[in-house]
């Protein structure tokens, strides 16, 4: 059975820091592109990170690059992302999603085909 599972959301002070795990079974993420999304309440599902099966990634925004770092364990079948001087306008629910029918990445939602079920992040004093 094909599952992505997101893990660490929490509630953290602003500057505060986060990393999120998302653990992969029925599949190896070693060669397929693996991305972070968040949604705020009220708000449509966004692209934050990508990281392609080599190792390369993107960053959707630029308020993001510095802050959040996307990182793979293949031996762990795991990808993460690190996020640091955590903001209120990052509270969202976090979703990792993978592209099992490609290795490179999209910001595009459709493209793809494996969602986790997210994990809350709320970020307030």
């Amino acid at each position: 059975q094909v599952q992505l599972v997101e893990s660490g959301g929490d509630l953290v002070q602003p500057g505060g820091s986060l990393r999120l795990s998302c653990a992969a079974s029925g599949f190896t993420l070693a060669r397929v592109a693996v991305g972070w999304f968040r949604q705020a309440p009220g708000k449509e599902r966004e692209a934050v990170s990508c990281i392609t099966w080599s190792g390369g990634t993107i960053y959707s925004k630029d308020s993001m690059k510095g802050r959040f770092t996307i990182s793979r364990d293949n031996a762990k079948n795991t990808v993460y992302l690190q996020m640091n001087s955590l903001k209120a306008e990052d509270t969202a629910v976090y979703y990792c999603a993978a592209r099992r029918g490609s290795p490179y990445c999209s910001v595009r939602l459709a493209d793809y085909d494996s969602w986790g079920q997210g994990t809350q992040v709320t970020v307030s004093e």
